[in-house]
This record gives structure tokens, sequence and C-alpha cells, in this order.
């Protein structure tokens, strides 16, 4: 999806401007040379569910720095790369109204991240598309998760997830995380979009 629904907002946010790609040379890299990844998206999307299914039992939560915002944070390692993953509060949008989708954008402007998952809930991903377009737009490489795909399947909505990929350009990948479907998947995506 080139078009540019969203003019001008990498500039107006203050976030890298670049194709949606393999952004090494662009972003920082984390602390002892770790890929960051940071997972965005809409409350009630299962982010921690795929957040706790990426990094394990190694999870660090404290409050995002001058706010009662928690985060949390953990670590994984993908193909012996290691990563550090960081879950965001709810967001909707990169133009914030709450202080939990602020401390999410500051958390995208100030930890530069090689990859930023956005989870969606495959029920209602017209509605959610919105933000990862936004993403997009702002030059951020993003990676889709479109979950609770046995839920939208139950309700007879049929995800392309391949014909998805195509039309925004970014990886989409179908998960079902309570059950654990898709996030092995999602780990070789995550592993092949970060530059080694």
């Amino acid at each position: 999806m080139k078009t540019r629904l969203w003019p001008g907002i990498a500039r107006l946010l203050g976030l890298h401007s670049g194709d949606g790609g393999c952004h090494a040379e662009a972003h920082s890299r984390g602390s002892k040379d770790r890929a960051k990844v940071v997972i965005v998206g809409s409350p009630n999307v299962g982010k921690s569910v795929i957040f706790n299914g990426l990094t394990g039992a190694r999870v660090t939560v404290s409050n995002y720095p001058g706010t009662t915002v928690a985060v949390s944070s953990g670590r994984t390692k993908i193909d012996g790369k290691e990563f550090e993953v960081m879950d965001t509060p709810g967001m909707y949008s990169l133009l914030p109204i709450t202080e939990e989708e602020r401390v999410s954008r500051s958390i995208l402007l100030a930890e530069s991240p090689q990859a930023v998952l956005h989870v969606v809930d495959g029920k209602h991903l017209e509605r959610m598309l919105t933000l990862t377009v936004q993403l997009i737009e702002a030059g951020l490489p993003v990676i889709l998760a479109v979950n609770m795909m046995d839920e939208a399947e139950a309700l007879g909505i049929d995800v392309d997830v391949d014909r998805l990929e195509d039309e925004l350009g970014i990886p989409v990948i179908a998960t079902v995380a309570t059950a654990g479907q898709g996030l092995e998947r999602l780990r070789r995506r995550l592993g092949v979009y970060v530059c080694n």
C-alpha cells in the first residue's frame, strides 16, 4: 500500500522516514547489540499473550519514566540472535489522546526499534488497519500479526494474509496466540526481518 494516506505524519511526529523494511542502519541497536522489537496495538488484541510467547519468563515490568503507566520488557533469542522485546500500553493512533497512547508513542520515538510488531484482532481488521497504515507512513519497520484468527473464522471472516501482505508491503502473520498457533512462524519472520 504505497498510497500516502497520512502525508507528513513522520515529520509531524518526529519519527524516522523510511521504506518499512530492514532498518539496521537507520535505527540504533539495543544495549549489547540486542535488536529491539516494540509490540503495539489496541487493548485486548492479545499483545501480552504474544509478548509472553516470545519472551517466556524473562520479563521485567516497570513504570515508564515520569508516569504511572506500566511497560513490560523481556528478552528472547531467535536463530542465536538476542532480541529485546517491549510490550507497550494499548493505543489506537499515533496521535495520542490518553496517557497510555502518549507513552506508547514515546517508546516508539525513544527506542528506535528494528521492528514494530503491530498486533490486531482478526475480527476487527478493517478498523485496526488505520494504525498499521500510520506506522508504515511514519517510516517504521512494521510487522503485522493478525491475531484471534480462530474467532474470526468462527464468525465467517476470511482474512487473506498473503494478499494483505502484498497490499501493505510488510510481513503479515496469522496467529492464535492463546493456542500458540503462528508464534513460531512469527519468530522466524522477525529473525529474517531484522538485519543480522
